[in-house]
């Protein structure tokens, strides 16, 4: 495969239909995406969900309007119980997934890989807008459907923000000189015209509908493929202008002052049952698999 350029991945990019009132988003992860996955030695369905979660929230939280944190999570009671992807507005992404190896393995028998509904069973997709500690959180919650997080979205934005909206998500592996590695891409389309069903710019909305159902997820994820000339093979006929991308990075929040403070959040007996053989007391991030090292007396010190 053709080596792909730095600024043709690892970003997320806003877009418009010339002429329509239609608008959208274009994301494309690389070495981002795989340094998430890679991070915990996942079975391949659940770095599949994953991968979709952390496009997803890119897509979507590229489009907030303020400065803040887009978290999106879902949890319910199948294999997998719970899978977030935590985006801010400076582009950093990190993702977590909590699973049954036993019953994602028996989940993922059989030709298809599961998908969201399989993997997650019966629960709830969140969004949650957090703008920082001096302002309320926004959170919109709606059922877990579909086999897809696409299909999540789409329902969420229809229940929770009433605009009409499509997605599509792929993740995979493609493999050039080295070992396999993991991609993922996604876009997400929008209508922005007043719902009205004797407008003709609904004609528009349902034609822009009907060529993003032909993008493949080979396109979404091939390295090959530049951004611009895979939005002119979905809108070529009207045009799709492409505006400046926003690079993505793979970036977890944790540190030791932060781990520190929330020990220090536990009752003094808990803390103590946490001391080791060695007297240290460590600590493993969920999201980026680094493990912290510290004195008890460190974390007691903590205020």
């Amino acid at each position: 495969m053709t080596p792909v350029s730095p600024a043709d991945d690892d970003f997320v990019a806003p877009f418009q239909i010339e002429g329509q009132p239609v608008r959208g988003r274009i994301a494309r992860l690389g070495p981002v995406v795989d340094d998430i996955l890679n991070r915990h030695a996942y079975p391949d369905s659940v770095a599949n969900l994953l991968g979709e979660a952390c496009a997803l929230a890119a897509l979507v939280g590229s489009g907030l309007k303020i400065e803040g944190r887009l978290i999106l999570q879902a949890q319910g009671d199948g294999p997998v119980s719970f899978v977030v992807a935590d985006y801010d507005s400076e582009g950093s992404l990190r993702g977590y997934c909590r699973y049954d190896e036993a019953r994602v393995a028996e989940a993922s028998q059989g030709f298809a890989r599961p998908g969201a509904k399989t993997l997650l069973g019966d629960g709830i997709f969140i969004m949650t807008v957090d703008q920082g500690p001096d302002t309320e959180r926004y959170q919109g919650v709606t059922p877990i459907e579909g086999e897809t997080l696409a299909l999540c979205a789409e329902l969420y934005f229809a229940q929770s923000e009433q605009i009409p909206t499509r997605v599509r998500l792929a993740v995979g592996q493609v493999q050039d000189d080295g070992p396999l590695r993991w991609r993922a891409g996604g876009v997400i389309l929008q209508n922005i015209a007043e719902d009205d069903a004797r407008d003709p710019t609904r004609d528009a909305w349902e034609t822009s509908v009907a060529m993003m159902e032909t993008l493949g997820e080979d396109e979404l994820i091939d390295p090959a493929l530049s951004s611009d000339r895979l939005l002119y093979r979905l809108f070529h006929e009207d045009g799709a202008r492409l505006f400046r991308a926003r690079p993505l990075k793979a970036f977890c929040r944790c540190s030791h002052d932060r781990i520190a403070s929330v020990l220090q959040s536990f009752p003094a007996e808990e803390r103590q049952d946490m001391v080791e053989a060695d007297g240290k007391i460590r600590v493993t991030c969920e999201y980026c698999s680094r493990t912290y090292e510290l004195e008890p007396e460190e974390v007691d010190g903590v205020r």
